[in-house]
């Protein structure tokens, strides 16, 4: 027995140098425009485990959506089907660390503990020696999470119900990440392929555990998941679609490929939605204002909910009859959500140099606004003409950033800058960036925003 098990598709499936490996996710991450409000994060997610030129894209699209849960998830529960190794049960590796061209993830042997006695789980090295469908998310899951353990386990021949208790066993909370590594329909005629996979995937949003090894190769792991999630009564959203006829392959023989994810949003405070997370985080913003009005007061706590320790960047605006007061917000995530939303809320009642620190005598008048940014996503342009057409007015904040200067607007500057080239030339100006600078010398991301205010200006 080896104490690691060395990277088997490196250089195949994926780059063997791991700066290449890198540069290659953070541009299948960055392809994906996806705008959500960072609200929290998938307990589990469904994806395909090809290789990164054929289902990589799909991949980042569900790997994209775990990005605000670095630092929070610790664990990943990881379960693929056998390849290359015909047996029954679930093997658990005897090796304690597995390696990438990224690095070394750790086994948790204490969380793979709570599978003692049953008879399902088995050890051995030999079904993950050559195993391509767990290593290859690794490096996704490096890239995205950062540090964490690892329960691996390729699914040999096992019931849905065998799965299931496994599955039930290591759930855990907020802490803990199930992933489930499965393909599609292999090798049909492009046009049969799409019809066997969207009727398969219309089944797995169905929860039916019943999808055949034909319709994913990873039915057996798959099938059991479905089952619990049925019996949590929690839903699976997909998230994106294709075959490789649509990445790096011809159209003659193909493999289908999905991402779904699975949210919960009670319990463990996983997720918020936007009706549930307003009026908590207005509150923190409030609040955190009136204990350094009110020397003796006290900050209340935060809720003690996993939402509000995603990394996240937040805005706090301050209004007065309809003017701004104040406003100091964070461009990127670089710290919790409750704590950026604290920090934030201070800053703009006491440190924005535009306006004089706030009162006593001004709260009760003061209207309080909480923006929470998307995650930035990288725009690309050829020239400004393509840039122009590429944002959307009223609806994308904009950063740009040149040697060492950035700024942005939010996307309520829109309002008063709705022509998209002068709002452009404000941005670079507001900057610092010299005005002729070309634009495509400078680096520009975009991001959604969503925003909640108090209900009406409060009256003394």
């Amino acid at each position: 027995m080896s104490e690691t098990r060395p990277a088997a598709v490196a250089g195949s499936f994926y780059p063997g140098d791991g700066a290449t490996l890198a540069r290659d996710i953070q541009g299948y991450l960055g392809e994906v425009q996806r705008f959500d409000p960072p609200l929290g994060f998938p307990k589990v997610l469904i994806v395909p485990h090809a290789g990164y030129v054929y289902s990589g894209p799909v991949a980042a699209v569900a790997y994209d959506a775990i990005a605000p849960a670095r630092g929070i998830v610790r664990r990943v529960v990881l379960l693929g089907p056998a390849h290359r190794v015909a047996f029954r049960g679930m093997a658990l590796p005897a090796a304690n660390v597995f390696a990438t061209p990224l690095g070394t993830v750790r086994v948790d042997r204490e969380a793979a503990g709570a599978l003692t006695g049953l008879p399902q789980v088995v050890r051995g090295d030999a079904p993950h020696a050559d195993e391509h469908a767990l290593e290859v998310q690794l490096p996704f899951l490096q890239s995205v999470l950062g540090e964490f353990s690892l329960v691996p386990l390729v699914v040999g021949q096992a019931s849905p119900g065998e799965v299931a208790q496994v599955l039930e066993a290591l759930w855990g909370g907020p802490e803990t990440l199930i992933v489930i590594s499965t393909d599609l329909s292999h090798f049909h005629p492009y046009d049969e392929a799409r019809g066997i996979d969207q009727a398969t995937i219309a089944r797995i949003v169905a929860r039916s555990p019943d999808i055949r090894h034909e319709e994913a190769c990873g039915a057996t792991p798959l099938n059991g998941l479905l089952a619990l999630l049925r019996a949590r009564g929690l839903a699976v959203t997909r998230m994106a679609d294709c075959n490789s006829g649509d990445t790096a392959g011809g159209r003659g023989r193909v493999v289908g490929y999905a991402a779904f994810a699975v949210y919960e949003q009670t319990g463990t405070g996983v997720s918020a939605s936007e009706e549930q997370a307003g009026p908590v985080l207005l509150s923190i913003a409030r609040h955190a204002i009136e204990s350094r009005l009110d020397m003796g007061a006290r900050m209340p706590p935060e809720p003690d909910a996993a939402w509000l320790k995603v990394c996240a960047a937040s805005f706090i605006t301050l209004t007065r009859d309809g003017a701004l007061r104040g406003c100091i917000g964070s461009l990127e995530p670089h710290r919790a959500l409750g704590r950026d939303v604290t920090e934030n809320a201070v800053a703009a009642a006491f440190r924005d140099p535009r306006f004089a620190p706030v009162t006593p005598a001004d709260w009760p008048g003061i209207r309080v606004e909480v923006s929470l940014l998307s995650r930035p996503k990288p725009v690309q342009f050829a020239d400004e003409a393509e840039l122009l057409a590429v944002i959307t007015p009223d609806i994308d904040g904009l950063i740009i950033a040149h040697e060492g200067r950035r700024a942005t607007f939010l996307l309520q500057v829109w309002e008063s800058i709705p022509d998209p080239r002068q709002f452009l030339r404000e941005l670079r100006r507001k900057a610092g960036i010299a005005a002729d600078t070309p634009v495509v010398r400078c680096t520009l991301s975009r991001y959604r925003v969503t925003k909640w205010k108090e209900p009406q200006e409060r009256v003394a």
